[in-house]
């Protein structure tokens, strides 16, 4: 990991200098949620700036993931604010939201087993965000992940695990997406495909992606987010930047177990 975490860091002390300044690509303010009865979020409140990468730290059930769904209009019952660049999006249904240039990869990654891996990455449309965006050619993505190009031929059931979380990620660099929603990405898989996911995210980032991160993973997430949340019950209870992370580690060792 210390080859990505040197990347990444040649990049901090730039973008340390700039902490709180720029625009937002995501604003969230007194954010609740809701699957059926159940309510999730209680207030959440956060602030994600162009081209940073933000992590969202919690044990099982903290809330994390319900907020990328509420961010993309995946939950039941929404009230608060979400704005996604300048547009409010809180009332507005998912394939909406898609088109305000947002990309979420679930945790259960959604492969087609039918279809090869080149079918599923020609399936998704370029959503045409604002910013006139692209979607990555194939020839990108198979130059991001060589893994894939070997198996562009292979149905959907026979690629491993990593190579399917790869795939998901990649269907979503096709869209032209510019906020990527990343839950679990690095979960149940061998360090060498970690690395491969650790040295993407320091591309897109270098690209100029913004990247919300849910991960377990505390030695995968540190060396690539620049700023971090802490979530418990459905609340936001520790929010710090880069630069603060060694001094917050007992906090973090309570909260976490990390």
């Amino acid at each position: 990991m210390s080859t990505v975490a040197e990347q990444h860091g040649e990049q901090r002390g730039e973008h340390d200098a700039a902490a709180g300044e720029g625009e937002s690509a995501l604003e969230i303010a007194g954010l609740q949620a809701w699957y059926g009865e159940s309510h999730i979020l209680h207030g959440v409140d956060l602030t994600v700036k162009r081209g940073e990468v933000v992590t969202l730290l919690g044990r099982n059930g903290a809330g994390r993931t319900t907020t990328l769904r509420a961010i993309m209009g995946l939950t039941g019952r929404r009230t608060g604010s979400i704005r996604i660049g300048a547009r409010e999006t809180i009332h507005m249904p998912t394939y909406r939201i898609a088109h305000c240039g947002v990309g979420y990869c679930p945790e259960e990654r959604g492969i087609f087993a039918s279809l090869s891996c080149e079918e599923n990455l020609l399936l998704p449309p370029e959503i045409g965000t604002k910013s006139g965006a692209k979607g990555m050619s194939l020839d990108e993505i198979y130059s991001m992940f060589p893994n894939l190009t070997e198996r562009r031929h292979s149905q959907g059931t026979r690629l491993s695990g990593g190579e399917q979380q790869m795939l998901a990620v990649a269907r979503i660099l096709r869209t032209g997406a510019n906020l990527l929603l990343l839950d679990e990405i690095s979960e149940g898989l061998a360090p060498v495909i970690v690395q491969t996911l650790a040295r993407m995210i320091v591309t897109l980032k270098s690209r100029g992606y913004t990247i919300v991160m849910v991960e377990q993973n505390f030695r995968f997430a540190a060396p690539l987010a620049d700023r971090f949340y802490v979530m418990e019950h459905g609340r936001i209870v520790e929010r710090f930047g880069i630069a603060e992370l060694e001094g917050k580690m007992p906090v973090l060792h309570d909260l976490l177990g990390v």
